[in-house]
């Protein structure tokens, strides 16, 4: 697996090109963190009330979604893949689940990962096997997903989920919202599992260099059907803390999720090139993300400012990545 780290860099013959990627990585890996910090004394100096602990804790609860799925978009990322269906996804899990939860806590959740699982192993195959572009797919099964969701109850919302449920993905533990907690928790393991098992070094490995990669022994449709199902598997747990908190679930729910997810995987460093990704920066990248819409709520700015100002922020983060990425 050492060989995976030298051959998941690509131009092995252009040492300017290898060494400006470690130093682009590096330097990404700090502008995240000080990005984020930035834009948070920003705001405490414009509003009052931003860096009240109450409103520090609604930011992370409300980036909290989205920090799940962007964890496993930048699996996907890394591949030097795209996911744009984990918005529907959602919708369609969380539908399952709610429907199923009345025959019990477990067959609810069980039900809905597997929809997950189904949803990404799909996506993968076709991706994989199939060599289809991974823009076009997900684009289709985007459709064909919240299609399945509306189907699913001819178009009609669930309501009534049970305390348990809601206790379990939009509750407290010692006044930490569980949201928050499966957050962190997700992004830690996401974490470790690309740093330190050998999956980790074939998902780097096939993003840097997939010719390479497959050379030295890594079964490239493996490891990308495997991203593609735990980006379904995240955005199923995501759509179970959706539906928790607003207490109902609707087919149309996690519309537009693929945009946030994309965008905060990038500005945590995630490179659209492939072969870099960090899924605790994707935590750091939800938050700026977050922190954004939050300030300029408490400022008062129209919501259709904060979508423009979210997109300027994204294509700010990728044009920074291209940048620190090019041989100096």
């Amino acid at each position: 697996m050492s060989d995976l780290k030298t051959l998941s860099r690509p131009g092995t013959a252009d040492q300017k090109v290898r060494a400006a990627a470690r130093s682009g990585e590096l330097i990404q890996k700090a502008s995240v963190a000080i990005g984020c910090v930035a834009l948070f004394l920003v705001f405490s100096l414009l509003t009052k009330t931003f860096y009240q602990p109450s409103n520090l804790i609604d930011i992370m609860l409300q980036s909290s979604i989205n920090a799940v799925i962007a964890v496993g978009m930048t699996l996907v990322i890394m591949t030097k893949g795209i996911d744009l269906s984990v918005g529907s996804i959602v919708g369609l899990s969380s539908m399952v689940a709610a429907h199923l939860l009345a025959q019990g806590l477990l067959v609810g959740i069980g039900a809905a990962l597997v929809v997950g699982l189904v949803c990404g192993a799909i996506n993968g195959i076709l991706i994989a096997k199939l060599k289809l572009p991974d823009f076009i797919v997900t684009l289709g099964t985007l459709s064909v997903y919240r299609g399945a969701a509306l189907i699913y109850t001819d178009g009609q919302p669930i309501y009534g989920l049970s305390k348990e449920f809601r206790a379990i993905f939009a509750g407290h533990v010692l006044d930490v919202p569980t949201p928050v907690i499966l957050a962190l928790v997700v992004a830690a393991l996401a974490f470790l599992l690309v740093r330190f098992t050998a999956l980790g070094e074939q998902i780097i490995a096939v993003g840097g260099n997939e010719e390479a990669a497959k050379l030295s022994g890594v079964n490239i449709e493996r490891v990308k059907i495997t991203v593609y199902m735990v980006s379904g598997i995240l955005s199923s747990l995501a759509g179970f803390v959706l539906i928790a908190r607003i207490g109902a679930a609707e087919p149309i729910g996690g519309s537009g999720f693929e945009l946030q997810a994309i965008g905060s995987a990038v500005i945590g460093g995630a490179s659209l090139f492939g072969g870099i990704g960090n899924p605790l920066g994707s935590l750091i990248g939800a938050l700026t993300l977050g922190g954004l819409q939050n300030g300029l709520t408490l400022m008062n700015i129209p919501s259709f400012w904060q979508y423009v100002a979210s997109g300027v922020v994204v294509i700010l983060a990728v044009f920074a990545d291209q940048w620190t990425r090019k041989p100096r």
